[in-house]
């Protein structure tokens, strides 16, 4: 499986490949000698919002088929419009669903679901905005209103449905991941109250392929 890198929500706190103590004493010693303390310190701030990284397995398999997905409101490597922004934490955007196509899913799928991820929330464990699942195999599109059958799933504020970006003021980019997801089932069995990390690690057993987009915000 994929792995993300997903932010610590420890302040000063670094989670990284394993490698050997003298290999960082070394390269710590250098970058002291070279840039000084409050340099480096500085430097990394502005990399992770002072707060470290630390990677986890995506959910999504390797063997998953490519699709794509496209919006007539945003883009992969675009920023989000303020209507798409949340109306809540400090926000006070329009949280207007945006709307998703896809297409060139695999023929095999028997249903669909979305997910909007942020990786950079500093909670150790990202944080999730959107979820649906149980999306009928003959949809192509999703759309404020959900097709029927479709389950709109809770987000980690506890919100079912749609919540828009809202990235702390002031902190680095956010990169969130927006996937369209097509299920090797038509129906996933699960109440839309469902904890985001239970529906997305029983969705991860039937993904058989994915489309993604990563749309950008920062206050």
């Amino acid at each position: 499986m994929r792995a993300i890198s997903l932010r610590s929500g420890a302040a000063g706190i670094v989670h990284g490949m394993k490698i050997s103590k003298n290999v960082i004493r070394s390269v710590v010693g250098l970058a002291v000698v070279v840039m000084g303390a409050s340099a480096v310190a500085e430097a990394r701030a502005q990399h992770d919002g002072g707060y470290g990284f630390t990677s986890v397995r995506s959910g999504i398999p390797d063997s998953a088929a490519r699709f794509s997905v496209t919006s007539p409101e945003i883009h992969d490597g675009g920023t989000f419009p303020a209507s798409a922004f949340a109306d809540a934490f400090g926000c006070s955007g329009g949280n207007e669903q945006f709307t998703l196509d896809w297409s060139g899913a695999p023929s095999a799928a028997k249903s669909y679901a979305v997910t909007m991820f942020d990786p950079d929330a500093p909670t150790g464990s990202g944080f999730w905005h959107w979820l649906v699942w149980d999306i009928p195999a003959t949809s192509r599109q999703l759309t404020g209103v959900l097709p029927s059958g479709a389950v709109a799933g809770t987000d980690s504020a506890g919100i079912a449905g749609y919540l828009g970006p809202c990235p702390p003021a002031g902190d680095i980019t956010h990169h969130y991941r927006i996937t369209v997801y097509a299920l090797d089932v038509a129906g996933l069995g699960l109440a839309s109250s469902t904890p985001a990390q239970v529906a997305t690690f029983t969705m991860s057993g039937h993904i058989i392929g994915f489309a993604q987009m990563t749309v950008n915000a920062k206050r």
